[in-house]
């Protein structure tokens, strides 16, 4: 189901319900871009530290914004079926408060998501607001002292509108008078009413429904009576709220504490953490503990599936729609314990089309591929066959090795854990590459050189020395045979004690030590003549 600014208020209501009762949520979002390529060398390396992937995600993050974002909600609704209510969140900043948010786009992303048939038009139109708290903060601290502008320059134009037409209409209208303005959207209507609240001190608004506000005209004591009136549908609580658009829904997502699923889900939490919550700290310790805080079970399903793709002989496959395949041909749907999973009725398009990169069908085959990938490992946990109808607190321990692990996409740990320390990864050895004849070469020349092999990250050692790193230990094999007699590039295992530039300086420290102190125990150990 698609929602969008102008159906989430209403929907907002029914929406807690089922979170609330969810026996778990599935999570994708959409991008207007992934890796920033500013500053130069921000794209993701395999030497990559937790703490250096954190910051270059960091600064990709603060520049990019969220288009979409897919939540499914799986409700256990009895024995071993789960409901699915799926949604597509259309998401656009909000633009009520003193600053302009700006983002930026990613040529190759935009271009992805159009071939999978994003509409551009419902973000940009009726993409529904939301901001975290700091900016909340600023908008609050604003309206309290009557010193908040108007960001767009849309809004902008419509007020002027609104404006003339008020000050003409007042001049000549009776005290209890109205009028309506019409075709007023979204912050429009509240924008309306604070300004001619402000500019007028005779003129009192009132919304009327779907895009209209009514104004009256009243008298000095009429207007301190309805200023101070419960029923003012201009207070500042209820601006905030329209404000907070689907941070309000966040908040109760945080606060149901749900187990969280996603596939390669680090970015989806740090676009989380920074749209929603707070603004991405600086140190990589803070925001996990921030994330834990948040969501205390996160189950990744890129990380549960690795696992499970070494200890079961199924074929290799790469995205999230194959995973899913792969799983329902190998799972037998005629088994009485097999999870049954079934879309709700106002969200049954994803029962009959495949919507690859929309969020929402994402969400669907993540929460699915989880359920289908515990059901699996429960089968394996046992010699006996499985008990009717399992639980899925069953299935969460079958799968407590996993939980609150997340993905590390090619970098120097396999996952990151949200609940304790990372275990760095077992990478193949680090190969050195020594040039002869060929100056001048630089990383990128490497990399290209190597490209057609196989894929490495290169980082440069020394003027004519280069590191190769790969994640597969067949491509360290085949790079050592097929360059063995290459006439420009010798390439070996890296040795730290013969390879390090720190350490190759260290032994010539100490070999300069050692010979000028032979020399001096030469020179000061030498026969004096006698006389």
């Amino acid at each position: 189901m698609e929602v969008g600014a102008a159906g989430f208020e209403r929907r907002l209501s029914r929406l807690r319900s089922r979170l609330r009762r969810a026996a778990f949520l599935a999570l994708d979002m959409e991008f207007t871009g992934l890796h920033s390529t500013f500053p130069q060398n921000n794209e993701p390396s395999l030497f990559d530290s937790p703490v250096e992937r954190y910051l270059k995600a960091r600064r990709s993050v603060q520049r990019f914004t969220v288009t979409q974002l897919g939540l499914a909600i799986f409700s256990n609704e009895n024995s071993n079926k789960y409901v699915v209510h799926s949604y597509n969140f259309f998401l656009f900043p909000s633009t009520l408060g003193v600053t302009d948010v700006e983002f930026t786009l990613s040529a190759s992303s935009i271009q992805f998501l159009s071939h999978y048939g994003f509409d551009y038009n419902k973000f940009l139109k009726d993409g529904i607001p939301y901001m975290n708290e700091v900016q909340e903060e600023i908008l609050s601290q604003h309206l309290l002292a009557g010193s908040w502008k108007v960001s767009s320059a849309l809004d902008r134009d419509v007020l002027k509108k609104a404006i003339d037409e008020v000050t003409c209409w007042i001049a000549a209208a009776e005290e209890e008078e109205t009028m309506v303005l019409r075709d007023l959207s979204g912050y429009q209507m509240f924008e309306v009413q604070l300004v001619l609240r402000q500019a007028l001190q005779n003129v009192w608004t009132q919304p009327l429904g779907h895009k209209k506000v009514m104004v009256k005209k009243v008298s000095p004591e009429h207007r301190r009576l309805l200023e101070n009136s419960p029923y003012d549908y201009c207070q500042k609580e209820l601006i905030l709220l329209s404000a907070r658009g689907f941070t309000n829904l966040f908040q109760t997502l945080v606060k149901a504490k749900k187990p969280l699923v996603g596939h390669n889900m680090l970015m989806d939490l740090m676009h989380l953490h920074d749209k929603f919550y707070r603004p991405l700290p600086e140190s990589y310790e803070e925001f996990k503990r921030n994330i834990h805080n948040l969501f205390p079970v996160l189950i990744d399903t890129k990380t549960v599936t690795k696992s499970i793709w070494k200890k079961c002989p199924f074929p290799r496959v790469s995205n999230l729609l194959e995973v899913y395949a792969v799983l329902c041909s190998n799972l037998n749907p005629k088994d009485p314990t097999c999870p049954v999973i079934a879309l709700a009725s106002d969200c049954s398009r994803y029962a009959e089309k495949k919507s690859p990169h929309e969020a929402g069908y994402d969400a669907f085959l993540c929460g699915s591929v989880l359920l289908k990938s515990a059901h699996l490992l429960l089968c394996r946990s046992t010699d006996d066959a499985v008990e009717a109808d399992p639980s899925f607190s069953q299935y969460l321990t079958v799968l407590a090795e996993y939980l609150n692990k997340v993905n590390f996409i090619r970098g120097g740990v396999s996952s990151i854990n949200f609940s304790g320390e990372d275990a760095p990864c077992q990478h193949p050895p680090l190969l050195v590459v020594h040039v002869r004849g060929w100056p001048g070469l630089n990383e990128r020349q490497i990399y290209q050189e190597f490209k057609a092999l196989c894929r490495f990250d290169v980082r440069r050692l020394s003027n004519n020395q280069f590191i190769l790193l790969s994640n597969k230990f067949k491509h360290v094999r085949r790079v050592l045979q097929d360059y063995k007699h290459h006439p420009h590039l010798r390439v070996s295992i890296y040795r730290h004690w013969r390879h390090s530039p720190r350490v190759n300086c260290l032994l010539q420290v100490s070999g300069i030590v050692a010979l000028w102190s032979l020399v001096a125990f030469v020179l000061g150990g030498a026969p004096c003549c006698s006389f």
